[in-house]
Parts: C-alpha cells; structure tokens; sequence
C-alpha cells in the first residue's frame, strides 16, 4: 500500500492490493503528485488530491524501477528491462512526457547506450536528464549528454530499487559515489570543471542526498558499522569535514583494530585478476567468495570478515571474472562459463598467494554462500590441491534446477550465465552436483530450509551424492530461514559450527 502523511494522521492513498515501491512525490500544476512501481512491473501515478490513479507504463517490460518525475513536471523517467536481460545486460532508460493539465501521457520513448545499460534515472534541478550507464565500459554518471570522465565505478549492479550513488545540488555540483576495484571513495565535480575528493578516503559511500546548505551519505570502512554522516557546505559550495550524525555498530567492533586490506592482482593468461587480503600473519587463510555472481564486496565493514580475522585468519577476499567494480569488460567474461571460470580465477588467486607464502594448501579454507558457494564447490571438485576443505552456505549445486525454481527477478539469469535451457550438456558440465563423487571433503554445508532463490532441495541431494561417494560431508538444515540467516540462535550456533569445523580440519592437517 501507499501512504501519505496528512497532517498528524496517516492516510491511505492507493489500494492496489499489490506491493508499491519506490514512491516519488512532486508538486504538478500546484498539485501533489506521486509515481511509484507496483509488483516491480507497472509504473503508476496517484493525484493525492483527487485520489485519481493511472498506469502509465506501455507494459512492454517486464521491470520497471525507481520512477522519478521531473522538476517541471513534464516527464517522467525509470528503469527498465526484459528476460533474458538481467538490468546489468540490457536496462533502458524511459522517459514518458506528461500533460501536466491532465497528468496523462502522450509519448513514451527507451533508451540505452550501444552495447550497455542504463541504471538510476533522474533529473537534474535544471531539467537537464541523468543517470548511470556503462556505454563506455564503466558503469559512470552522466548529465545530459555528457558523461563524468573517470575510470572507475560509480555505482552498483541494480539488485534492488533505491541506489542512490550520486546526487546533484541546485547549483549544478555533482556528488559521486567512487569503487575503485573495490576501495570506495566520494568526489565532487563542481560547476566549473574542477574535481575534489569529499571526506577521508577509505570509506564506502552510498544512498547520497545533497541540498545547498549541506550533503548526507550513508558510509561504512573495514573497522566502520554503517553510519550516517553530512558534510557541511560553504557559501561557495565547498564541503567541509563529515560529522556523524547515526551510527549503526556495537561500541564492541571499536576495539577490533581490522587493517585495511592490501590490493591484490594476478596476470593470467592476459588478464588482470584481482582481490584483496586483510593480513593476520599467522600462516592460514580464508578464501572468501561473494555472492551474486554478478556483485562485490567492496572495502565496507563486515562482521563476518572481522571476526575471522580477528581469530587469526588472512582473509582473501576474491574478485574473479564476473564480479563488479572492473568494468563491463570484466563482468560480462563470465557469461556462458558460470561454474567454471570464477572457479579457475578463484583457483589462481589462491595459488598465488600460497606462492607468496601467505598460506599453504594445508591451512587455506575456501568458504562463500550462494554463487560463491558454487565457487567453493567447484574448488573442491577440481583444485583440491590448494585446500584444506570448504564452508558452503545456500550454493548453487544444479545450475538447471536453479533455472526452473527460482525466484521471478533470477527466472533467467542463467541464460546469459550458462546458455539456453537446452543446452542440458552444458549445465550438467558447470554444475558441481554432478561431479559431487570427486568432493571429498571435508566440506561443511549450510542451507536455510524456507530458500526462495537456491531450494534446499539442492544441498540435500548435494550431501546425498558426496556421502555416497565416500567424501565427507557435515549437511545442517536451518529450519524457516531463508536464503541467508537472519535467526540471532541459528547465526551464533553457524559462527559456532563454522569454526569447529576450521579448527579440526586446519589442525588435523599439519
């Protein structure tokens, strides 16, 4: 449901009987207005006055996010997309000219650069149109018809509605959240061409808001909980020293002194891979590999890797092909080879640093929930030299079943990933349950029994194959979680387990 507030009451505006998201209100003619997406499918626009509602998308996507008007009220932009494109392949930007007299639509027109996508339309305060797009081979803020010269990112993959990583002021200064290869930052391009750097570096910045008098971000470092922070701003648009303003952790994370960690590259075979290690120095390693694929852990504070760290443990946080904050370039090598070549890259990554004496194959321990998990399992099956064993949490084990169960926004991700449904060999080949007779282990193997995304089904018929083939095994089933803990009793007893697992596995190695 929509709501307005109106006065001290709260007064309901739109029944849809659906889910509205990503609501934005302006003033049209002297009205307010207010558009918004329903079901992540439809685009709707409410006159809260009149309480008259109207679609106004054409329904020829079948996602539709993050809506805006503009500033006179003659348009109004989203983002938009259809199978088999994920929004990170193929995104649009449309633009629908509104009569603001009648608030109906008379044109609608997409939009996206040759070759790219198009995420986070919006409007600046003079009209001009903005958004994010990789046209050039990153994904860079553009105004207009210009785009920020900067090679680097400037924002993430379109997971979700709400991604604020850049704003712009009334008096044109643009504010831009930075990923260089995973370290974070935050830039202003102001006016007059010029570009400063905004507060300390080291920080991951996002959900950015600006006004004359000052700009907001949420941000969060290595040893820094999310928190919220404003940036003062002088009468010449200068921005002055962050205040914090919110602040998300426990006072105990205070006292985890987490290095930032060290970038990592590896050439092979012509291609930079990359990655990053926070240093314990005590001759053992956790091989760490986000989900998604199509995603990254950029430098944030993350309870998991502090703690382990803070136990002894190198953490090598991997980035192989597919993964994001690389360019387009990088990202997209994945397609048609998920399952394998994210488990080769991951493989090199290791290797490298048990070459540098970080770690040796006896203390590394390869640990990754979901598509990382998938990683894992295919580190097991074909590089089970460089490890001691494996935590996998919700993976992806059957690539096919993945395509024929999961949830409406994934329903086809695999079809850029892996290739055609048809193609039944090549799923088969990628898939690590159907060379679960070479895992042997020791791999400890999480699932949530309620998973939207990966069914529980897949760990369960995983374990099945591993234990039939005389591998070893530790399968737990979390009952009503999902794809992910969110029980405090079932994340204390996985930190618990998890690292039982490690010692005996690490210990029993030496």
């Amino acid at each position: 449901e929509l709501w307005s507030v109106d006065g001290p009451q709260l007064v309901q505006v739109a029944a849809h009987g659906r889910s509205c998201r990503a609501p934005h209100v302006a003033v049209v003619t002297g009205a307010p207005v207010v558009v918004y997406a329903v079901d992540e499918a439809e685009i709707w626009l409410t006159d809260l006055t009149a309480r008259r509602h109207r679609r106004i998308d054409d329904g020829r996507h079948e996602f539709c996010f993050d809506p805006v008007i503009s500033p006179d009220g003659s348009r109004i932009s989203w983002q938009a997309w259809s199978p088999p494109d994920m929004p990170w392949d193929g995104a649009v930007r449309v633009d629908a000219l509104l009569d603001p007299s009648t608030l109906a639509v008379s044109e609608i027109a997409a939009w996206r650069p040759d070759g790219g996508a198009v995420q986070q339309p919006r409007f600046a305060p003079d009209g001009r149109p903005t958004c994010v797009h990789d046209g050039a081979g990153w994904l860079r803020v553009c105004r207009g018809d210009r785009t920020v010269d900067d090679a680097v990112e400037h924002a993430a993959p379109t997971w979700g509605m709400g991604q604020r990583s850049y704003t712009i002021g009334d008096d044109g200064t643009m504010l831009i959240a930075r990923n260089d290869r995973g370290f974070g930052g935050l830039r202003a391009v102001h006016p007059d061409g010029s570009i400063t750097d905004v507060g300390a570096s080291g920080h991951v910045y996002g959900q950015l808001s600006m006004s004359s008098r000052r700009a907001t971000a949420l941000r969060s470092g290595p040893t820094s909980p999310a928190e919220v922070v404003q940036f003062a701003r002088t009468a010449s648009g200068e921005f002055g020293p962050p205040s914090v303003v919110a602040h998300a952790g426990a006072p105990a994370w205070e006292r985890v002194d987490m290095p930032h960690p060290e970038p990592i590259r590896v050439e092979v075979d012509g291609t930079t891979l990359h990655a990053r290690r926070y240093v314990a120095g005590h001759g053992r390693m956790l091989c760490w590999v986000h989900g998604g694929p199509t995603d990254q852990w950029q430098v944030e504070f993350r309870p998991r890797s502090a703690y382990w760290w803070s136990r002894g443990w190198d953490v090598l946080v991997v980035d192989p092909r597919g993964t994001t904050g690389h360019g387009r370039e990088y990202q997209r090598a994945l397609n048609g080879h998920w399952g394998r070549l994210d488990v080769d890259d991951t493989a090199a990554l290791v290797a490298h640093a048990q070459r540098r004496g970080w770690a040796t194959p006896a203390t590394t321990v390869a640990i990754g929930g979901s598509s990382g998990g998938l990683t894992v399992l295919g580190l097991l099956a074909d590089h089970c030299e460089l490890v001691a064993g494996g935590v996998a949490s919700y993976p992806v084990s059957d690539l096919a079943d993945l395509a024929a169960a999961t949830h409406r926004f994934e329903a086809h991700y695999t079809d850029t990933l892996v290739g055609p449904a048809e193609d039944r060999d090549r799923f088969r080949e990628l898939s690590p349950i159907h060379r679960a007779d070479r895992i042997a282990g020791p791999l400890l193997l999480l699932h949530g029994s309620d998973d939207p995304v990966v069914p529980a089904a897949q760990s369960a018929l995983l374990a099945e194959r591993i234990a039939s083939a005389g591998g070893e095994v530790d399968h737990v089933v979390y009952e009503g979680e999902g794809h992910g803990f969110r029980d405090p009793d079932h994340q204390r007893d996985e930190y618990e387990r998890t690292e039982r697992f490690l010692d005996r596995i690490v210990a029993a190695s030496r």
